[in-house]
């Protein structure tokens, strides 16, 4: 009978050991992964995306030689009534009086009504890439404007309780290559 205890002990102090080491190897990994260049969210107010609410979000780039990738962030309940949302993306340079805009449809759910995204209850947030023209690029050092409007055919749209913009910072690219 000791021996059985003693293993069931051996064994215990061991699963504790193997959870202590997993979950400072996932906090180790975490915690290296790259923090955004830039990002930032805004609440929609009342969870009704009117279309004229215009988040503006502002950054700063300093590095020609990097690629900046966009991506847009939105945080809606369960009951939002479609599966994508069109977005007008206006994008002003440094130093340009023309705001070029891109009309954009940004996927949410598979075919079957399954939210892309990580869910917190009846909540999902969602990053997703922005493939922009080839004509917006982040290529001049200076500030950016970036603007979000809501293009659905409903206004306001429901169930919407946050919009944001991430800007993620990659030093390997083809400029920086060919020098």
């Amino acid at each position: 009978m000791q021996s059985i205890f003693a293993i069931n002990l051996f064994s215990i102090y061991n699963m504790r050991y193997l959870i202590v080491c997993l979950l400072l190897f996932s906090f180790f990994i975490t915690g290296c992964l790259p923090a955004p260049y830039y990002q930032k969210v805004e609440p929609i107010p009342q969870n009704n995306w009117q279309y004229d609410f215009k988040p503006t979000f502002q950054f700063e780039v300093k590095d020609t030689f990097a690629t900046y990738q966009p991506f847009f962030i939105i945080r809606h309940t369960q009951a939002y009534p479609y599966n994508n949302i069109w977005i007008w993306l206006s994008i002003k340079a440094p130093g340009d009086s023309i705001v070029k805009k891109e009309h954009l449809n940004v996927v949410l759910s598979e075919p079957s009504g399954k939210w892309f995204g990580i869910s917190m209850g009846e909540i999902y947030e969602q990053r997703m890439f922005l493939n922009l023209s080839d004509s917006i690029k982040f290529n001049k050092i200076g500030t950016y404007k970036v603007t979000i409007e809501q293009n659905m055919r409903i206004n306001p749209l429901p169930d919407v309780l946050h919009v944001g913009l991430r800007i993620e910072k990659y030093l390997e690219s083809a400029k920086h290559k060919k020098r």
